[in-house]
């Protein structure tokens, strides 16, 4: 995909210093020559808004602006060779300055504090966190009309930016895709003679490029909240609770792949790569799990295989099985060669036993495991330092995972206000001396937690920063070890 290419070397350009600043200059004009001014235009959108996805439209505005004269002016021909450096570098003195019109971000001051070049490439790596959960909302056919005819270069924008900047982490590729064919399809059907029917055959058209890029806006915000490691771990725990008739040998290789598909894909400018890698990856799902869940089977019975992939990801936890007591690795074991496989294993076990657990939990256990090791493994005495936090652990951690298993079980069963009903009955009893005001505030604190964090998409950085919280209100000044 071409536009994905020249989008590609325009956010590179602030990285590729060593290539020298006139072979920059020189991609970048040859890109804007052959996309033109609009195009162009249209892809810095893209870019800005992804990459400052918490900035106001207005903000984006004005960068897009400075970008594109920058571009317009220095890559005419006759341009001084000079002229597209010293325009870069206005650029960086305005975005220091203290009335800069463009999206803020906290890391700009240690950025101003550099000069040329080096603040340049400073500025150029910041970047907004994403946005714990997509905001954008797609009007009614009607409105989507009303907008685009009242002003069509208007709507595009703005749609490019809400849009963009909701789903910041699907792949460039995916998210170019989406949006060009969404706005094809709304300046179609809005002077369409049967807009209605225009539009419904055009949303089923793009119904699969749709949930890929809701699908991949998922899967890469949690592998850049949690890397590869941690990300094989997560996919591991979800599948053991949808399909804990499955062992750990024939899910930690499904587990690999998933992960893998991330490693590849979330940064790729491949055009299919996303599309492609995650198809191939639920048919290896569907062959390995369907004859162990029918659940699962239901799901793989479609002809089109990224519905089959977003309903997989959809299920919801299967009820607990029953299975003896799992072992706990020894500390020969958690300090061996395969310490860190044992630790996800027993783990995994832990997940399929315990269902409801949600996935922020599991992954804090999973970086304690890893914290645990670390710490001990490389101690004097390892055994008596394992022990020691073996200890710990056995004391805080059931309450805890009890907490969290019940709420989310009964958040997953219930209708939301029945949920609130006997969440409310239980604290009640759980708080006898909690005044009424006290108990709202704890039974809104659970209800926020559990409709965010156990549900299967959960927001990977909001529900670890809401995990960490519940745990210093039970644990005390930060007492434990998890």
């Amino acid at each position: 995909m071409r536009a994905a290419l020249a989008l590609l070397l325009l956010l590179a350009t602030a990285h590729a210093a060593h290539r020298g600043r006139a072979y920059v200059r020189e991609k970048v004009c040859h890109e804007y020559q052959i996309l033109g001014k609009e195009n162009f235009r249209t892809l810095t959108i893209i870019a800005n808004s992804r990459k400052y996805s918490n900035g106001t439209f207005k903000e984006i505005g004005h960068l897009v602006r400075e970008i594109v004269s920058l571009a317009e002016t220095c890559c005419a021909d006759g341009a001084d060779p000079s002229c597209y450096d010293a325009g870069s570098t206005a650029l960086s003195v305005k975005s220091c300055s203290a009335d800069s019109p463009f999206p803020p971000h906290p890391g700009t001051a240690e950025c101003c504090v550099h000069e040329g070049l080096e603040r340049k490439l400073c500025l150029a790596d910041l970047r907004h966190p994403p946005r714990p959960l997509p905001q954008y909302l797609q009007p009614s056919d009607k409105e989507l009309c009303e907008a685009f005819q009242q002003d069509p270069r208007e709507f595009a924008d703005r749609f490019l930016y809400e849009y963009s900047s909701s789903y910041s982490q699907a792949p460039l590729p995916v998210l170019l895709g989406s949006t060009t064919t969404f706005l094809s399809m709304v300046s179609t059907c809005c002077i369409s003679p049967a807009p209605t029917a225009c539009f419904l055959k055009e949303k089923l058209e793009r119904k699969t490029l749709s949930l890929l890029t809701l699908t991949s806006n998922r899967i890469c915000s949690r592998f850049l909240a949690y890397g590869k490691d941690k990300v094989t771990f997560s996919y591991l725990a979800s599948l053991a609770q949808k399909v804990p008739t499955a062992s750990f040998e024939d899910l930690l290789p499904l587990a690999e792949d998933a992960a893998e598909v991330s490693s590849q894909c979330c940064e790729s400018m491949a055009e299919d790569c996303m599309q492609k890698k995650l198809l191939e990856h639920t048919a290896k799902v569907c062959t390995m799990l369907s004859a162990r869940d029918r659940r699962l089977a239901d799901c793989c019975k479609g002809k089109n295989l990224m519905e089959n992939h977003f309903c997989i990801l959809a299920l919801p936890p299967a009820p607990a099985p029953k299975l003896p007591e799992a072992s706990e690795p020894t500390n020969k074991e958690l300090c061996g060669k395969e310490g860190a496989l044992r630790a996800s294993r027993f783990l995994f076990e832990l997940a399929r036993r315990q269902p409801s657990i949600p996935d922020a939990v599991l992954v804090k256990l999973y970086d304690t495991a890893v914290k645990v090791r670390r710490e001990c493994c490389s101690t004097k005495d390892p055994s008596a330092c394992l022990d020691s936090k073996r200890k710990r652990m056995q004391a805080e951690l059931p309450p805890f995972l009890e907490k969290a298993s019940q709420l989310c079980g009964q958040y997953n069963k219930l209708p939301f206000l029945e949920f609130k009903k006997r969440l409310r009955q239980s604290l009640a009893q759980a708080e006898p001396e909690a005044s009424p005001a006290q108990l709202e505030q704890l039974l809104e604190q659970r209800a926020s937690f559990a409709s965010t964090c156990c549900l299967p998409d959960a927001p990977p950085l909001l529900c670890a920063s809401k995990v960490t919280s519940e745990l210093g209100a039970a644990c005390k000044q930060d007492s434990c070890l998890l």
